[in-house]
């Protein structure tokens, strides 16, 4: 990104800082252990791992169908949504972070309601097929889901594109409750439901809507899954300064490989079909 030699000589050549910076994103190898594998400072590590994670950071999104095509942000998500007649499909994900120090402000603002626990908190977005299409609005681990959805610009979204809908869980209850003929989520439960006195129908109607609906949004699910597999995204140790774009990178790397997995599958497809008309 700068003009020949104006920085520091590398160490290593661009290939070794590539792969030194996919190892540590795939396996969280310590910069101490890199270094000793390649034999230089870990300053050189450092340096390579910081410059290269900010350019797979800013990659985007790939689109399956599309090779060439990057979806960088929300915008260009729903646009495509849009266009290509998809529903989409929001789910929230949880990482473990270090813990703040004491007697630093806002130490409380990481402690997730939910797993106790310090997280930082991400929205991400797929298809009906599990293509993770975005993947962002990092937020500490005690903000509500639905908190989210407002500050990171998805409910503007959602007035910018009429035509686009979406499957959601129990946590963005208010964006469906905004947009009910487009925004899918599980209904309240009556009250009294649970009761002896309540009808079998009933009970077992709710639980099959409700299995219904989980089957309807869970590759999204399996979406997160897939960035799980990266370790860095099961407990982040580092700073958390820095976690955002470990994730967005780790996230560009998850949907560049599973949309070169679909496309071979579509190009497989095309050679049976056309094996069949010859």
């Amino acid at each position: 990104m700068r003009e020949a030699g104006a920085d520091p000589k590398y160490g290593l050549v661009f290939v070794d800082r590539l792969l030194v910076t996919l190892v540590h994103l795939r396996t969280g190898l310590t910069y101490e252990a890199l270094r000793v594998i390649y034999e230089v400072g870990s300053s050189t590590i450092s340096r390579a791992i910081c410059e290269v994670r900010s350019l797979l950071a800013a990659r985007g999104f790939a689109v399956p169908d599309r090779p060439g095509v990057r979806l960088r942000t929300l915008d260009d998500v729903f646009a495509y949504a849009e266009a290509e007649d998809i529903t989409l499909r929001t789910d929230g994900m949880e990482t473990q972070v270090r813990c703040t120090q004491a007697g630093r402000p806002g130490r409380r603002a990481f402690v997730s309601g939910k797993r106790k626990q310090n997280t930082i908190k991400t929205t991400t977005v797929s298809d009906e097929q599990g293509r993770t299409l975005w993947s962002g609005a990092e937020r500490p681990g005690r903000m509500h889901d639905q908190t989210a959805v407002r500050t990171e610009g998805i409910t503007e979204q959602f007035r910018q594109h009429p035509a686009v809908k979406a499957v959601v869980d129990d946590g963005y209850r208010g964006l469906a409750n905004e947009f009910p003929s487009r925004v899918s989520a599980p209904s309240r439960k009556p009250k009294g439901l649970d009761d002896d006195t309540a009808p079998l129908t009933e009970r077992y109607g709710r639980r099959e809507h409700r299995r219904r609906q989980s089957s309807r949004r869970i590759c999204v699910e399996h979406a997160n899954a897939e960035h799980r597999q990266w370790r860095p995204l099961q407990r982040y140790t580092q700073r958390r300064e820095t976690y955002r774009q470990t994730h967005r990178a780790i996230a560009a790397l998850v949907s560049g490989r599973f949309g070169t997995r679909v496309l071979r599958v579509l190009q497989v497809r095309r050679f049976c079909d056309r094996a069949r008309i010859a």
